[in-house]
């Protein structure tokens, strides 16, 4: 069989779950992952016979997007803020709003005087694959960087990935609703993506993600959704340096009910950003003087 069938067996199979052009990035991924070829390698080579070997691994592949498993957890990886990362389901897998937080935050660092120094103090709470931390302590590195879950599976999949990475963290199992082990910090910046789906916008939910992502990283209940901004919010409050930085990701239908609580708790300097996609995304404050 020629490379070029492979592509379009991905076509004709995932044509009842995913658009034409979701379909041929699903390829193309998997291309790379298969037979470390390129979009342009691939237009080269698209008329090359493939040994069944080959074709074997491409058809594992596709029979699993058939049954809407995310790719990232098939090939067992993704990448974030240019840099990989092993996922599997214990975590979330890393999101482009995401990285956009990231380089909000990294923004900061590197313009507000009271952070241009080499030694931050940064917490990532609830950091799933550890995407976050790693990516903060790969370009800030001379800071001291913790990161806390209350999820072990999750924190041995963190700990992988900071190897992966060559970076040190130090990670720990925690819970931020009723924190045991972390208190009485001097930390410059407090950053989480926390649970913020309430379960009443399930519905509208792509399945591949209801059906193998952790529910315990998405979703909050309908009465109380704000329940992890709220503890952060306290934490922070008494962990945080005077003038440091809270970041969150958040429900863009809940941004107004988010800075009304960060207000209500005396932060300041409350910044609302939109993503790439317009949609209200992260909140940046400052805890006061």
């Amino acid at each position: 069989m020629k490379l070029k069938s492979v592509a379009l067996r991905f076509s004709e199979h995932l044509s009842h779950i995913y658009d034409e052009s979701e379909a041929e990035a699903l390829f193309y991924i998997a291309l790379a992952h298969v037979m470390n070829l390129n979009r342009s390698a691939y237009l080269l080579k698209k008329d090359t016979a493939i040994d069944h070997s080959i074709l074997n691994r491409f058809d594992l592949i596709l029979d699993r997007l058939a049954k809407q498993e995310p790719i990232q957890y098939i090939l067992e990886e993704a990448y974030f803020y240019g840099l990989y990362f092993k996922v599997d389901p214990s975590v979330l897998i890393p999101r482009p709003e995401t990285e956009e937080l990231v380089d909000w935050i990294l923004s900061v660092c590197n313009t507000d005087q009271k952070l241009t120094h080499d030694s931050l103090n940064i917490l990532d709470i609830g950091t799933g694959s550890g995407c976050i931390a790693i990516a903060l302590k790969k370009n800030k590195p001379g800071s001291h960087v913790m990161a806390i879950d209350i999820a072990e599976d999750s924190l041995a999949t963190a700990e992988i990935n900071a190897e992966l990475n060559q970076v040190e963290i130090d990670f720990i199992q925690d819970d931020i609703l009723n924190p045991a082990s972390i208190k009485n910090l001097q930390l410059d910046v407090i950053v989480s993506n926390p649970p913020y789906i309430t379960f009443k916008e399930k519905e509208d939910m792509h399945t591949n993600v209801l059906a193998h992502e952790p529910h315990r990283a998405l979703f909050v209940s309908n009465e109380k959704p704000l329940v992890f901004y709220e503890a952060i919010a306290d934490f922070a409050i008494q962990n945080l340096k005077e003038g440091g930085y809270l970041f969150f990701e958040i429900n863009e239908f809940l941004s107004e009910e988010t800075i009304q609580l960060l207000k209500d708790k005396m932060f300041v300097n409350i910044e609302l950003r939109k993503d790439i996609q317009g949609k209200d995304r992260m909140i940046k404050c400052n805890k006061p003087y």
